[in-house]
């Protein structure tokens, strides 16, 4: 396979973690361009390095994995626009998913991933796509039921520009379907519906279908409540 080798920074404050996973993704022909013990040094790490995936530890001192990865993805003037990142915890079931997803990342694993698991995710993201599992939505959709207050996030898009297909893929897409369920509930085959995916995540500006779940409850086109 040709092609520029795809490139990651690694940041946790556990050196054995960064060791592990680099010797992981080293194994599988991924450069580690650099690795960083906090937020901060991820941070700097990125614009020096500009790789295509972070690797992000939500617990580090100094400065959080929430906050490093709003700064990386925040405008990224200094040409990191490319760069994605995966949120990496050890923890489930809480409000760092929500947190992770809206600050802009495109995934989120547990540590004890398999690294089998890891090297597809890694290559998955780095491709465009999002790593986001119809569970780890579902999670979210359960936290927004208890959401009162307003959004507050930079995810609110004035929606009139797309088509009526294109909102109920939307909609569809944000109760954690996948490309190969939507093109089933809609009697579609698998290439339209990428598609429309595209066109969605082109005309509102997102950087992926993670910010499309999100942008879908922030918006208001659909709610918790709505029956699927």
């Amino acid at each position: 396979m040709s092609g520029p080798a795809l490139r990651a920074v690694i940041a946790d404050d556990q050196a054995l973690v960064r060791t592990g996973f680099g010797m992981i993704l080293a194994a599988d022909g991924i450069e580690v361009t650099a690795e960083a013990a906090d937020g901060a040094e991820a941070v700097d790490a990125v614009r020096r390095t500009r790789p295509d995936v972070v690797l992000m530890d939500i617990r580090m001192p100094r400065m959080d994995g929430i906050e490093a990865t709003r700064r990386i993805l925040a405008g990224a003037p200094d040409g990191t626009d490319g760069t994605r990142v995966i949120i990496l915890t050890t923890y489930d079931l809480d409000h760092y998913v929500y947190a992770a997803l809206t600050a802009g990342a495109s995934g989120f694993l547990l540590k004890d991933v398999t690294p089998e698991h890891l090297v597809a995710a890694v290559r998955l993201v780095r491709s465009g796509d999002a790593l986001l599992a119809p569970a780890i939505t579902r999670r979210l959709i359960e936290r927004f039921a208890h959401r009162q207050e307003s959004p507050r996030n930079g995810l609110r898009r004035d929606l009139s520009g797309l088509t009526p297909r294109e909102l109920e893929v939307l909609r569809l897409l944000a109760t954690g379907l996948s490309n190969a369920e939507l093109a089933d509930r809609l009697f579609l085959s698998p290439t339209t519906v990428k598609t429309h995916v595209g066109r969605i995540l082109s005309k509102l500006d997102l950087r992926d279908r993670v910010q499309a779940v999100v942008l879908a409850y922030e918006s208001g086109l659909i709610s918790p409540q709505d029956p699927r």
